[in-house]
Order: structure tokens, then sequence, then C-alpha cells
């Protein structure tokens, strides 16, 4: 057992001076004075701030390594890099492969997983996209098919969590219900649908758009497309708060025009989740404890992981960011 103690944490919307009690991962008891034994390990957080871990649904790769090539090293220094940016929660995210490449990416993913508990879910950022709203060859791309899902399914020993589907593509509707009914999460993107479309997607099962504002149809006068479409609908948006993906008055039209539950916060390709977070709290007109759940409590709700994860409460994994 290891208890945290005399910091600072985060618990509901509240800084509050307490104890944490973890055993096996898990989070036991919070309290103000909790007495350990001499079994326990004890970790003295005194003017100290614990935070719930940061959640990463879209991490295409890190330190110069991606996970569409890293061989099992590369993978661990990817997954290192972000667990020493704060985030306990990784979605490993592939982009559209030949069948032969992902097939091992997931399968070394997955080995992966055991050593890291961080790696708790698979992103498949394609090969179900558009061919105009993604840099990978369209030799590359698929039609979208449940068989073909469950053939990559089934490398990943049930672990990808997260899809990434164009919705104007042959059979996408019906896939989307598909996946939706087997409790992995759907989310639009790489798609240069129209809102009319959005709005089918959504109603048989989609809940999200991935990187809003990027690879995607805008919006115009005549339709507000993906981009417009997804801040209109109740629909979660992923988006990366970066000036590589979207510029301080993007997020921040974001910021207000989203509802702050429905807004998660992702890396993609930049990798620092700790500076996506600063980018919210800057640009934003965000507080910290607001600012956060764009990278904790959203996205867990987003994956359905929410008994597991994003906020600090007992039965929950005990993933903390420590600092101060």
């Amino acid at each position: 057992m290891i208890v945290y103690k005399n910091g600072r944490a985060l618990v509901g919307d509240r800084l509050i001076k307490t104890d944490i009690a973890a055993n096996h991962g898990r989070i036991i008891e919070i309290a103000p004075d909790i007495v350990p034994d001499e079994q326990t390990e004890t970790v003295d957080c005194a003017n100290r701030y614990l935070l719930p871990a940061l959640v990463d649904l879209c991490s295409y790769g890190a330190n110069g390594q991606d996970f569409n090539t890293a061989n099992e090293a590369e993978m661990k220094s990817i997954v290192e890099f972000y667990i020493a940016h704060g985030v306990g929660t990784v979605f490993a995210t592939l982009k559209a492969d030949t069948d032969a490449n992902l097939l091992r990416q997931l399968q070394l993913i997955v080995k992966l997983s055991k050593d890291y508990p961080e790696i708790k879910g698979i992103h498949l950022d394609g090969p179900f996209v558009a061919p105009q709203c993604t840099d990978r060859p369209s030799e590359l791309l698929q039609k979208p098919s449940m068989d073909k899902f469950m053939q990559y399914q089934r490398a990943a020993e049930g672990k990808i969590r997260l899809v990434t589907v164009a919705p104007e593509l042959p059979d996408a509707l019906p896939f989307i219900s598909e996946l939706t009914d087997s409790r992995v999460t759907v989310s639009l993107g790489h798609s240069m649908a129209d809102e009319a479309t959005l709005q089918k997607a959504l109603d048989v099962g989609a809940k999200c758009v991935t990187d809003w504002g990027n690879n995607m149809s805008p919006f115009t006068a005549r339709d507000a497309g993906l981009c417009g479409g997804a801040l209109l609908h109740d629909c979660f948006c992923m988006a990366v708060f970066d000036p590589s993906h979207l510029s301080p008055s993007a997020m921040k039209l974001l910021c207000k025009t989203k509802p702050s539950d429905k807004l998660v916060g992702i890396t993609a390709d930049t990798a620092d989740a700790y500076q996506g977070l600063a980018n919210v709290v800057t640009h934003c007109d965000k507080g910290l404890t607001d600012a956060i759940k764009l990278w904790t409590v959203n996205p867990a709700r987003l994956v359905n992981m929410s008994s597991l994860i994003g906020t600090i409460e007992v039965g929950k994994h005990a993933d903390f960011i420590i600092f101060g």
C-alpha cells in the first residue's frame, strides 16, 4: 500500500488538503489524516498538488517515433515520453497502413501494454477514411467493413476502443452502428461529409469528431460541413490545442461555442499534453481546474471509462500528476 500524505488533491471541482491511500494501483481511501502502518510506503506531498493523470485518446507517437513504424524498444520510448508529460492513459493511435503492418503493430502494442498499463486502449485512425483528407496513400485506405475491423480487433486482443471513420464512405453508417453495438467508440474524421451526413452518423451511434478543424469539410455559407456541424450538434470534439493545428483564435472560438463537457484535448502529432493543457488555460480563458477536464473527465466519458480513470475517487486507478 502507498499513502500520499499532506498534498492538495483535485477532488471533484475543488483542491482540498487530504491524504490518499492506494493499493495494487487503485485508490482505496481519501481522508484528511490516514495513518500508515509499518508495511506502508509513504509519499510526502506537502506543498504539492495531486491532479488526475491526463488521458490522451489520439497519440501517434513521440521522440521522433510513431506507433505505425516503431519497434518494441521505440514504442517504449514513446510511452515513457507520454508518462513524463503527465499522461496516465495512452490510446496508441495507428493511421492507415498495409494489413501486414497494422497487424504487426497491433500485436506489438498489446505486448507493450502488459508492461505499461498506461496503454489502456488503441485508436484506429484509419484505414476507414476519405482519400482527400489524409496524408496516407489511397491504396492503404479501405471501405468500412466489420469483417476487416474484426481482423484488426483479434490482433489487438480487443484493445481497439476508438475508431475514426469518414461517414460518407460506402457502408459507413451500418459500420458505425455495428461498432457502437460492440461498445467501440466511433469518432468522425478525415472526412468531407456534409452536415446532413454528420447527423446521420450521430443518429446511428457516432459520438465525436476527431482533430476538429483539420482534415475535414469546412464551414461554408451553404453547408456547415463537419467542422461547423460539430459545433452545432450534440457530439464531442477532440482537438489539438496547439498552433500547429489551431490558431489561438480558433481555440477560443471552439471553447466559446462548444459546451465545455464536450471538449477533449489530444496531442495527435504534437506529443506534449502539458503544453496543450497550458494552451487551453492561456488562450481559452479557463482556469486549471476547468481546463484539466478536457484531458481527464471528458475523454474518460467519451470512451466509457469513467469508472476507472479521469478523476481522483475511491475505486479508480491511482494515476496522479504530482507537482509543485
